[in-house]
């Protein structure tokens, strides 16, 4: 243990810096962490990994400063070991901001996500209130066609039903002037039939009123002129 290396030594200090630098690079993604919680969560146990290993070293550091044989060496070893301690909690402040920034972002994050959420559904709602209004009113105009149409089914009907009822008329006083006709035409053959008759009752008439005339004559030429 008197022939360890010395951890103040050029090397141990580079190592120191190189480990310095490697948590704040870790401090750093997890302050600039996007989210989700999970991400942060495994980055979070990657720190508590180091820090774990950290603190075994630093156990190893305080072992080995008390098994020193020198009592300067050992008080060195000792300061070291409090040096690495304040570092390791100041780091773990350092976490603990870095983790109550990321989780802070993260929320301010979730909570903008969730108003543009609501916006998005705001919007949506609009737009579907607006459709809602416009089918209402495409309903409204339709229906009202609807009736429109029914109306003008309804006026073509008793249109149809009025002009069947015109052809009816019109049929039945066709059957009445074909029957008017062929009672005209009956008439005029019995006009025609008494035109005849009477044409030759005249003649009968004037033919016996010719014989009786002759008859007459013939009395009376056989009465005055008895010669003759």
């Amino acid at each position: 243990p008197g022939t360890a290396a010395s951890p103040g030594t050029p090397r141990h200090g580079l190592g120191e810096s190189r480990a310095r630098a490697d948590r704040a690079v870790v401090f750093q993604d997890i302050r600039d962490c996007p989210g989700p919680l999970s991400a942060l969560t495994e980055l979070n146990a990657a720190v508590k990994e180091k820090f774990r290993h950290l603190r075994g070293r630093i156990q190893e550091l305080e072992q080995m400063a008390k098994e020193q044989d020198k009592e300067s060496e050992k008080q060195a070893l000792l300061r070291e070991v409090e040096n690495h301690k304040k570092q390791m909690l100041s780091n773990q402040a350092a976490w603990r901001k870095a983790n109550l920034a990321c989780k802070i972002a993260i929320d301010n994050s979730e909570k903008d996500q969730l108003l543009q959420g609501r916006d998005i559904l705001r919007q949506r709602k609009t737009t579907k209130e607006s459709l809602a209004e416009s089918a209402s009113n495409i309903t409204e105009s339709l229906m009202g066609i609807s009736r429109m149409m029914s109306q003008q089914v309804q006026q073509s009907e008793e249109t149809v039903q009025t002009l069947a009822n015109s052809s009816r008329t019109i049929l039945e006083a066709n059957e009445e002037f074909k029957s008017m006709s062929g009672t005209i035409q009956l008439g005029r053959k019995l006009i025609t039939k008494y035109n005849r008759r009477e044409l030759t009752d005249k003649l009968l008439i004037f033919l016996a009123l010719a014989l009786f005339l002759a008859t007459v004559l013939y009395i009376l030429k056989k009465r005055l002129f008895p010669f003759l």
